[in-house]
């Protein structure tokens, strides 16, 4: 009997390899001698083994994606003082931070502000946790990736260089302000914004608003172009917080996006409202991102208007 018992254990041992259950092979004994022990039903005792298996799937698949997203390490939400950039609501982020609501539609997620507030921190911590809700997510500096397109096109292959992108729910491009004001690489950095408009969701840091973005892109029908696409299903926010790094040595270190010390004295955010503002008398500290960037960048948005007709 035990010689036969033996024998069907090195059998299933032999099936579930050949099948590929790794997850079912290591604890398909243990859950056997329960089953047999508390009088389970076979299908209880199936279902068991299957919802160890799909479990390790579900990490193993995390594990990957967090390799290929190439994220920094150490960036989480968790991580993140929100209370350092008041102008960021929490509540909003972890909302985001789903991604069913955005990324289902192809909808983008901007940053504004200087070096050292924290964009980079937040688009880092966002993808992390869209990984580990399931979606496939790739963090990249704006110059790298565009490096890499600019190869690809030398070599006729950027349509289908672009093409595999598409298989990122979310393209973290960050510092887009760094790339330099060339022709070359302008144009397939604008032939990516377009081929994942409405279809793929981007998340983009910049240290300058819209309305310095003439700077990077050559010519203004470029930049427009760009604007109009990247903010038509877009959530913006404006994270103008003074950066750590330009601090006083003693205060350095508490200012740091993320340390405890930064909770004593958070920025104010700037609020300027433009001359013959027509977006209302609400004070500053009632807006919402939005509402600040468009009080900041009613000019740039007159100017898309007047040359992209509405939808």
């Amino acid at each position: 009997m035990k010689s036969a018992n033996a024998i069907d254990t090195a059998r299933v041992e032999l099936l579930l390899a050949e099948l590929r259950l790794p997850a079912v092979k290591l604890v398909w004994a243990d859950l056997a001698a329960q089953a047999d022990k508390e009088g389970w039903p076979a299908a209880r005792f199936l279902a068991a083994l299957a919802e160890h298996e799909m479990a390790e799937r579900a990490r193993r698949r995390i594990e990957r994606h967090l390799a290929e997203a190439r994220l920094p390490p150490g960036k989480t939400l968790d991580t993140f003082d929100f209370e350092a950039v008041p102008v960021v609501s929490k509540a909003q982020v972890m909302a985001l931070a789903a991604g069913d609501s955005w990324l289902e539609k192809g909808a983008n997620l901007i940053m504004f502000g200087p070096p050292g507030g924290g964009k980079s921190h937040l688009a880092a911590a966002l993808g992390f946790a869209l990984v580990e809700n399931g979606w496939r997510v790739l963090f990249t500096r704006t110059t790298d990736l565009v490096q890499r397109l600019q190869i690809a096109r030398r070599e006729l292959t950027l349509e289908a260089a672009i093409a595999k992108l598409d298989k990122y729910h979310l393209l973290i491009l960050d510092d887009l302000a760094y790339v330099t004001k060339d022709q070359a690489e302008t144009s397939v950095l604008f032939e990516l914004i377009g081929a994942r408009y409405e279809r793929r969701s981007l998340l983009v840091t910049a240290n300058q608003p819209f309305g310095e973005w003439g700077k990077i892109f050559p010519d203004q029908a470029m930049t427009l172009a760009v604007v109009d696409r990247l903010v038509h299903h877009a959530t913006i926010f404006e994270m103008n917080v003074e950066s750590y790094r330009r601090r006083p040595p003693s205060t350095a270190n508490a200012g740091a996006v993320g340390h405890p010390a930064a909770r004593q004295s958070p920025p104010t955010p700037e609020c300027v409202a433009p001359r013959q503002s027509k977006l209302g008398t609400d004070p500053c500290a009632t807006l919402t991102p939005r509402q600040l960037w468009a009080r900041r960048h009613t000019g740039m948005l007159i100017l898309i208007v007047a040359v992209f007709p509405s939808r």
